[in-house]
């Protein structure tokens, strides 16, 4: 299997300069990936799934960073809430933000994949209905298809 390389965590911070540091890279990494994915979430909006898949690089990378800044922030936290409590405070805030606006991406992508699964079952549905003979049993009940009737359907996600 290939397995990537487990990053080492940074190490914590130790001095005011650092946290400043630490801070300002996180809210731009925060900043970048917003507007990522602000955009895929536009793009969604109006349909365009393809140029909005083509986005998950991006956001994909974005997101490595978030996750390893993050990780080193909360290494850091006691020292830095020691010398900058106010930058922790402006992080939170601006943590609160990123995450609404991340609920909203989320919604908006779930929302997409439950009307193109309800399309593909309703097509699915029709194909199978008009492939089913219309018999009857003896007591006068719709006999049941086999699974000899079931036409596969196939979709191409290349389009």
């Amino acid at each position: 299997m290939n397995q990537r390389p487990q990053a080492k965590p940074a190490p914590a911070i130790s001095t005011s300069v650092e946290a400043r540091k630490l801070a300002e890279d996180l809210m731009d990494t925060m900043s970048a990936l917003l507007g990522i994915i602000e955009r895929e979430t536009e793009l969604v909006r109006a349909g365009k799934l393809h140029e909005g898949m083509a986005l998950e690089p991006q956001k994909t990378e974005l997101a490595r960073c978030y996750a390893a800044a993050v990780g080193q922030l909360k290494a850091s936290q006691k020292p830095l809430a020691q010398s900058a409590p106010e930058l922790l405070t402006t992080l939170h805030r601006n943590h609160d933000t990123f995450r609404a606006m991340l609920q909203v991406n989320l919604t908006v992508l779930a929302t997409a994949h439950a009307v193109s699964e309800g399309i593909v079952r309703g097509v699915n549905t029709e194909m199978q209905r008009r492939n089913v003979p219309n018999t009857y049993t003896a007591a006068g009940q719709r006999a049941a298809p086999g699974p000899r009737h079931n036409t596969p359907l196939a979709v191409s996600r290349s389009l």
